[in-house]
């Protein structure tokens, strides 16, 4: 494990300190569990990025084709519920 000394403005030092008595953890492991969740979310974007960037616009459509040619109904599942408004895009 390694140490790091850490700068913060009072402001935010003092909701850190309220977060984690909240959650009943330490400073130190709440930091450690934000730091956490950040480097997760950036490594998912960077796979989301990566896996994109293998398909392609003809493939993606042509499934889509295959869908509507299918012309399956949705399983209720995948439906909405009753009274729920969708935009258009």
């Amino acid at each position: 494990m390694s140490a790091l000394n850490l700068r913060l403005p009072e402001s935010l030092h003092h909701q850190v300190r309220e977060l984690a008595q909240r959650d009943k953890v330490s400073i130190n492991q709440f930091v450690t569990l934000a730091v956490a969740e950040k480097v997760a979310a950036l490594r998912t974007l960077d796979y989301i990025e990566g896996r994109g960037r293998q398909g392609s616009r003809a493939q993606f459509d042509h499934v889509l084709d295959r869908v509507v040619e299918a012309n399956l109904e949705p399983v209720p599942e995948d439906r909405l519920p009753a009274g729920v408004a969708v935009e258009a895009s």
